[in-house]
């Protein structure tokens, strides 16, 4: 078995087409574990046939755990990690294949970084340093563990590490709704994580890093070319600060 495809869920019935309808025909299997989902998740993806492998689990605030799980299951050679809101386009699809399907072919690398591409509300942010948003996606089974520390994490790679030139496409937030779902969840998993004797700095959250944070990318990195949008995402990937601030306050 060559490539194993690797999907943590929870509730995505809207979004699993994405990684299922683009990477199901370049895939021996595809190992989803589940979170407990109460829509149609499960049955979406019961319906795409015998390489669908499904794992139960909780639905734990770090998320990681279950991409864990879902990689340890693989029995490929090669894992591809992808989220249920994201695809692979023709172009990625085809350096893939020529990485995993070449039995006579040497491979130097052991984990790529492939390019992203993050849709935000109305297209793909591609200023704010959102792009080329580089994330370890494609790695040899055995070779990479996820630490479960950070909801930003990338796996840790036991090897050396490749880049792809094509971006995967990633659906995160096609409405504000979803957005402050996920932005919710985020800064909650951040303060979750946090020790218990961790002391937050009321100027450092409140004032200083929200501010940088703005100027850094609506400025300096040039956000304000993606129009309103560039300027939604800035503002509250700054006051994101204050949100981790304030439950840190009411959880201690």
């Amino acid at each position: 078995m060559k490539l194993s495809l690797c999907i943590a869920v929870y509730n995505e019935e809207k979004n699993l087409h994405y990684p299922l309808d683009s990477a199901i025909d370049l895939v021996d299997e595809v190992v989803i574990v589940d979170g407990g989902s109460t829509d149609r998740t499960i049955e979406i993806a019961k319906s795409y046939g015998k390489k669908v492998r499904i794992i139960n689990s909780d639905n734990p605030v770090m998320f990681h755990k279950n991409k864990q799980k879902a990689i340890e299951a693989a029995k490929g050679e090669w894992i591809l990690q992808l989220d249920a809101d994201e695809e692979i386009t023709e172009e990625l699809k085809s350096e893939i294949q020529n990485i995993v399907g070449d039995d006579h072919r040497v491979v130097p690398n052991v984990a790529y970084n492939i390019p992203r591409k993050n849709w935000f509300l109305t297209g793909f942010l591609m200023k704010g340093g959102q792009y080329p948003d580089y994330t370890i996606r494609l790695y040899k089974n055995g070779f990479a563990k996820f630490p479960c520390k950070d909801v930003h994490e990338n796996v840790e790679i036991k090897g050396e590490i490749g880049f792809l030139k094509n971006p995967i496409l990633h659906y995160a937030d096609p409405d504000f709704s979803r957005y402050l779902m996920r932005f919710d969840r985020y800064t909650t998993a951040e303060v979750e994580r946090m020790p218990k004797d961790t002391k937050l700095s009321f100027f450092n959250y409140i004032i200083w890093k929200p501010k940088v944070t703005f100027f850094m990318m609506y400025f300096r990195h040039k956000g304000f070319m993606d129009g309103f949008s560039g300027f939604v995402f800035s503002l509250f990937s700054a006051i994101r600060y204050w949100v981790i601030y304030i439950k840190w306050r009411a959880k201690n």
